[in-house]
């Protein structure tokens, strides 16, 4: 959706005069009679433009401008006064404004106001209906001696008590200003156009001013007053010869030319007229008030608000885009360091290859070499010692001194191999399993010739019970001092009839391997 542009309307008491602006220069697009034919080609303009907003700047004689102090008040109280003062001053009028003057110096701290009213609701009602019936957006309708104040301060011209005088079509417009802001203004119609009739015009309207301004005491008797006057440099000799200063009134004549520069108006004045002056003035400086109220506003508000979410969502498309190619700047980069990398694993392979191609040949082709490597860390990895095994012996043997070691066959039962061998043996069940290790210790018990069966066997069953104090040692006894049977008495005698010889014994210790 395009934006919308801003156009620009002058409305006078003959005619609405229709312009486009950009940057500072302006483009008159249609002249329209305040008549009914005027009226329709005006709605018909406005058809022609409906993506537009438009401000309109009232110059004429249907108004008034009044200073009312109230007292010191906020929110909705100072409202209700201000509108009650309004229907007071201006009745039955539709354009009203009020604008602060600020607040007194007092304990009471009242503020002064200025009411302002364009009081001819028959005169706008035919224009604003042609807005209406065009669905066109009305940003406002401003006054145009509201922009006096922004004048004097583009100028830079003192803010006391003054006069501003200007030409717009076939009027002078004359305002008071004091302290920069505006406090009377007055249309008076021109009936001669020529530069003489404007100079004469000028200085006779600036003493009525100033008399007047003195009966209503807005400025004391024979106070000296200044009037800025805007003219063309073509009727400046005209204008200085007939306005000449006197006691109470000093004439500054300021060249429209100079105005036009310092305002950033680029369009070329061709005489004294200041209408476009004042309508490049409403663009870039507006007044703070104006006269629309808020059901002619209704429009250019819901245009605001569309503008702004079609902002946002231009925004969000933007930011979307920005980093849909920051994606793909990412994606582009991963691209290019994956290629990378593949070409540097390329290159890498192709050194491997050339470097393995100088080994000399192996009796054995790559992946039986890699079996029995990876056999080999099997094994390795499953191999055992005996010394925990042996270390449980020797605390167990330590504890029957009688005890004597003749031998100790040791094995582990990890190996795959073993386990086959042992497997087609008939003593299956002595077989050592894979994940345990087996020591079968043989010794001897040795007493001396006064000892009998009862004090060997109690050694022998100490030494089994020293080994079985540790739970992970499982204990088998494979041959005992004596040969006890079930069923055969054991006589201490008998230890006479074996001339005393030593006992020999024989057991077997099964530990499981720790992984």
């Amino acid at each position: 959706m395009p934006m919308k542009t801003s156009r620009l309307l002058y409305l006078s008491t003959q005619n609405m005069s229709a312009y486009s602006w950009h940057s500072g220069e302006l483009t008159c697009e249609g002249l329209f009679a305040s008549t009914e034919s005027g009226h329709k080609e005006f709605t018909a303009y406005l058809k022609q433009n409906p993506k537009s907003f438009f401000s309109i700047l009232a110059n004429v004689s249907e108004e008034g401008f009044h200073i009312e102090t109230i007292p010191f008040l906020q929110g909705a109280d100072r409202k209700t006064i201000i509108t009650r003062k309004l229907g007071q001053l201006f009745f039955n009028a539709e354009l009203t404004a009020s604008l602060s003057l600020g607040y007194e110096k007092t304990k009471r701290k009242d503020e002064r106001i200025m009411l302002a009213a364009l009081t001819s609701n028959e005169f706008f009602s035919p224009w604003l209906k042609s807005i209406a019936s065009a669905g066109v957006a009305l940003s406002g309708i401003y006054s145009l001696p509201l922009l006096a104040p922004s004048l004097l301060r583009k100028l830079r011209l003192p803010e006391d008590k003054c006069l501003l005088l200007t030409v717009q079509d076939q009027s002078i417009r004359q305002s008071y200003l004091d302290k920069g802001e505006l406090y009377f203004s007055r249309l008076t119609p021109l009936h001669n156009s020529s530069i003489s009739g404007i100079a004469q015009a000028f200085a006779a309207e600036a003493l009525k001013l100033q008399q007047y301004l003195t009966s209503q005491r807005l400025i004391g008797r024979n106070q000296p007053i200044t009037a800025h006057i805007l003219a063309h440099s073509g009727a400046l000799k005209a204008i200085q010869n007939s306005c000449i200063n006197t006691a109470t009134v000093h004439y500054n004549i300021i060249k429209v030319e100079d105005c036009a520069r310092i305002t950033g108006l680029k369009t070329p004045l061709p005489d004294t007229h200041c209408e476009q002056l004042f309508l490049n003035l409403l663009t870039i400086s507006p007044p703070r008030i104006q006269f629309a109220n808020d059901d002619l506003l209704h429009d250019h508000h819901l245009g605001k608000i569309r503008s702004i979410l079609h902002g946002l969502g231009a925004f969000a498309v933007l930011a979307c885009l920005f980093y849909s190619a920051q994606l793909l700047y990412d994606v582009y980069s991963v691209t290019q360091e994956s290629q990378t990398l593949r070409n540097e694993a390329g290159q890498a392979r192709q050194r491997y290859n050339s470097i393995v191609s100088t080994f000399p040949p192996i009796p054995t082709d790559n992946a039986t070499l890699r079996r029995i490597i990876d056999r080999y860390v099997a094994l390795e990895k499953l191999s055992s010692s005996p010394d925990s095994l042996y270390y449980e012996i020797s605390r167990a043997m330590e504890a029957v001194p009688e005890a004597e070691l003749d031998s100790i066959d040791w094995e582990v039962g990890n190996s795959e191999s073993r386990a086959i061998e042992l497997t087609k043996q008939t003593a299956v069940a002595n077989a050592v399993p894979n994940d345990s290790e087996a020591a079968v210790v043989r010794g001897t018990l040795r007493f001396a010739s006064s000892a009998n069966a009862r004090q060997i066997l109690g050694a022998f069953n100490r030494l089994v019970e020293a080994l079985k104090a540790n739970p992970k040692l499982h204990v088998d006894a494979l041959q005992q001092p004596f040969d006890i049977e079930s069923g055969k008495l054991l006589k201490g005698a008998d230890t006479a009839h074996e001339d005393n010889k030593p006992r020999s014994f024989s057991l077997r210790i099964t530990k499981r391997l720790e992984s």
